[in-house]
């Protein structure tokens, strides 16, 4: 009797412990909701993209002759203005060049001279023979010659005329090449670079050096970025651009599109198009070559309901209970909780920051709270923060 009650006890206390196992997993398998409200406020769709600062007008400067370059009256840094004299070649070569091409002139005039004196005298001597010819005084084979002799004059006046064009063409040349021994600046601006020292030898037979880079004002700049082809028509001249730059991480800059060209650049099959910022510098922050970190401001809307995008993205399992039906048409949709079960509600949307959407869709009021993830109890009792559960 007394065994037959030790094992009754101990059969009711399986089937306890067996039962009090089920409900216990299953209260501790029931999933949890953290959810977030929607709101209203504004929202800025925008379009990151990298670039590179440079000056709007940069000129390079180079040499059209050869030679030593004799002196340099600029550095880095440097204001400089227009016409103004930033480098010496050595003229010595060039200034004989000149006198050897203006005495060659001088010579070309002489001969000029020559060759008209000597054409007077023949058309003198033409002009007496034909008088003694019509006197039967001389012979016809005489006033062939006189006539031959003055059309021969008067080639050789026009060959001497030209030989004096010539050399009038060789002297303004070499004067040319004297002249540009004398680098000038093209443009007000401020030297970016120099190329060149005293002393060294410049050579433009083939191809002009640069011996200077020019930039023409630094208080305006302009960011050349690379934005992507998916990207691309959404990108409008005018449109507000802010950047940063690395120097100085906590300024932010502002720009506008200036240029959306339509040259394509392909990369290793990436297409990208060349959408140019133009900023002011004013402050002279910005230097060429900075890497500036861009986002363009594509929309903007203002006091808009708006959702977060963890709303957009959360999907339930498929094994949990649900209100209404689980699958619905394709679109955007979000889930409320609703009489304690989830359920699936299609909205409409409209831009994005990437964080927030805007919510067009009248069937989702301000205030209402969206799941953005489902918990476990563990993860609940785990969590460092105190998210609204339901």
């Amino acid at each position: 009797m007394k065994m037959k009650k030790i094992l009754i006890g101990a059969g009711i206390a399986v089937i306890i412990g067996i039962a009090s196992f089920f409900v216990l997993k299953n209260k501790d398998g029931d999933l949890k909701f953290r959810t977030e409200k929607v709101t209203r406020g504004d929202i800025e769709e925008t379009i990151t993209a990298t670039g590179t600062v440079n000056a709007i007008t940069t000129v390079l400067v180079g040499t059209q002759v050869s030679g030593t370059i004799k002196q340099i009256f600029v550095d880095f840094n440097s204001p400089v203005k227009k016409s103004q004299i930033i480098a010496q070649i050595d003229p010595t070569t060039f200034e004989a060049q000149v006198e050897q091409a203006r005495a060659n002139l001088l010579s070309a005039r002489a001969n000029l001279e020559k060759a008209e004196v000597t054409l007077i005298d023949a058309k003198r001597t033409m002009e007496r023979n034909k008088e003694l010819f019509k006197r039967n005084l001389i012979a016809r084979s005489d006033l062939d010659t006189a006539e031959t002799n003055y059309e021969s004059s008067k080639a050789q006046v026009s060959a001497a005329r030209a030989q004096v064009e010539q050399s009038n063409a060789a002297l303004k040349f070499a004067e040319t090449n004297l002249k540009y021994t004398r680098i000038l600046s093209p443009v007000n601006g401020i030297v970016v670079s120099r190329n060149v020292d005293v002393g060294q030898t410049v050579a433009a037979s083939f191809q002009t050096p640069t011996l200077f880079t020019i930039a023409e004002d630094l208080t305006k700049m302009q960011i050349d970025t690379n934005v992507n082809e998916a990207d691309i028509g959404k990108i409008k001249e005018g449109q507000d651009v802010v950047f940063t730059v690395d120097a100085h991480p906590d300024i932010t800059f502002k720009g506008k599109v200036f240029q959306v060209r339509n040259a394509p650049i392909i990369v290793q099959n990436v297409v990208t198009y060349d959408v140019v910022i133009q900023v002011d510098n004013s402050a002279l922050k910005l230097k060429p070559g900075m890497t500036a970190n861009a986002s363009i401001i594509t929309a903007k809307k203002t006091n808009v309901l708006k959702i977060p995008n963890a709303a957009l993205r959360f999907k339930l399992s498929e094994k949990a209970p649900v209100k209404g039906e689980q699958k619905g048409p394709s679109g955007p949709a979000i889930w409320i909780i609703e009489n304690g079960a989830p359920k699936r509600v299609k909205i409409k949307t409209g831009i994005s920051d990437g964080n927030y959407t805007e919510l067009i869709s009248e069937n989702i009021t301000e205030g209402q709270e969206l799941i953005v993830e489902a918990l476990s109890k563990s993860k609940k009792q785990s969590s460092t923060t105190v998210p609204r559960m339901f």
